[in-house]
C-alpha cells in the first residue's frame, strides 16, 4: 500500500503557494465563478469515485466505494474518539448543530450498551 504522505508528496511538488490547491482539478477553477468551481469539484469527485472503484476491484472489495461512503466511514470510526468541536472543523460545518445531527447517525454505543445490559 502506498503511504498517504507519498501520495500527497506527488501532488505537493506542483503547489505554488500556501493558498494553492493541492489537487490538479481545482487548480484550473476560476474562483470568481461559483459555477466553474462547482463543475470542477463535481469532476474531481467523479474522478475520485472512479479511482475508489478501481482500488476496490484491485483489493477485491465487493462493496461500492465512493466519496460519500468514505465520509460516512470516517464518521462512524471517529464518532466517539474525536471531540465534536474537532469533528465540526474536519467536516467544515459552520454550525456545530449540523455536526451533532450528522454524527448522531453513527453513535450507537449508548444504545448498544443498554441492550447488552438487558441481554446479559
Amino acid at each position: 500500500m502506498i503511504p498517504a504522505q507519498e501520495i500527497i508528496g506527488y501532488y505537493k511538488k506542483d503547489k505554488r503557494s500556501n493558498n494553492d490547491f493541492l489537487f490538479p482539478d481545482l487548480k484550473k477553477a476560476n474562483l470568481n465563478s461559483k459555477i466553474d468551481v462547482f463543475r470542477k469539484m463535481k469532476t474531481a469527485v467523479r474522478r475520485f469515485n472512479r479511482d475508489l472503484k478501481e482500488i476496490a476491484t484491485l483489493v477485491k472489495i465487493d462493496k461500492t466505494l465512493s466519496n460519500h461512503i468514505a465520509r460516512h466511514t470516517f464518521g462512524n470510526i471517529a464518532g466517539e474518539r474525536i471531540p465534536i468541536q474537532i469533528l465540526q472543523k474536519l467536516y467544515r460545518h459552520s454550525d456545530i448543530q449540523t455536526t451533532i445531527i450528522y454524527q448522531s447517525n453513527f453513535m450507537f454505543k449508548d444504545t448498544d450498551d443498554a441492550l447488552d445490559a438487558v441481554i446479559d
